[in-house]
């Protein structure tokens, strides 16, 4: 995907997926592809093509003659999710540290920023939001597509089942954690940016 329509097909799956991290389509919801146009804001193709990545991430299925149905979020869910991103997310934190650039540092301040304000106005879905562009940052900064790929679906996963069960003291803590990270970052410090991982991955694996 480039250009116009790779933007377009990013924006669209962006919108498709907070609309089912923050539970507005429901797990097991039946949906057609002229609901999810309607609720993206996009055209046919970039809605097709954020389908399939949603696909591909798990968080939608393709049911042959009965249309698209929104993944449910199973009980065993969250500990196998925790379990892998507490291996290789830290290891994620340290290869973006060792790797930002400037204009990477700059979008985790406004990250960080968002972040404290969502806290501050108590709203889930602004911090999702915050968090869904966190990570995005962090997988731009980090060389290694593999690791990137194997942790992309489970991020998605995870912000769903927060939402699930998301207090506003949960919220406080995990941007307390969030920002603890993107200074670490920031600061190019790979040492500390995958112990700040750690500690974050650590306390959202609490549940």
């Amino acid at each position: 995907m480039t250009g116009i329509t790779g933007s377009q097909s990013h924006l669209a799956y962006l919108a498709l997926e907070q609309q089912i991290v923050t539970l507005k389509l429901k797990p097991g919801a039946l949906v057609n592809e002229r609901q999810l146009i309607e609720l993206s804001g996009y055209g046919r193709t970039p809605v097709r093509e954020a389908i399939q990545k949603l696909e591909w991430q798990g968080l939608v299925l393709v049911r042959p003659r009965v249309g698209l149905q929104i993944a449910e979020i199973q009980p065993t869910d969250h500990k196998a999710i925790m379990a892998i991103r507490l291996k290789l997310e830290p290891l994620l934190a340290r290869l973006a540290a060792e790797n930002v650039d400037e204009a990477q540092r700059m979008a985790l301040l406004e990250c960080a920023q968002a972040m404290t304000s969502a806290a501050t106005a108590g709203s889930f879905d602004a911090f999702l939001s915050a968090d869904k562009e966190f990570d995005e940052i962090i997988e731009e900064a980090c060389p290694n597509p593999f690791l990137i790929s194997a942790l992309a679906p489970l991020q998605s996963h995870s912000r769903r089942m927060w939402y699930a069960r998301a207090t506003v003291g949960k919220m406080d803590r995990s941007v307390s954690l969030h920002v603890a990270v993107i200074r670490a970052i920031q600061q190019g410090k790979g040492d500390a940016a995958e112990s700040a991982m750690e500690a974050l991955i650590a306390y959202l694996s609490e549940g």
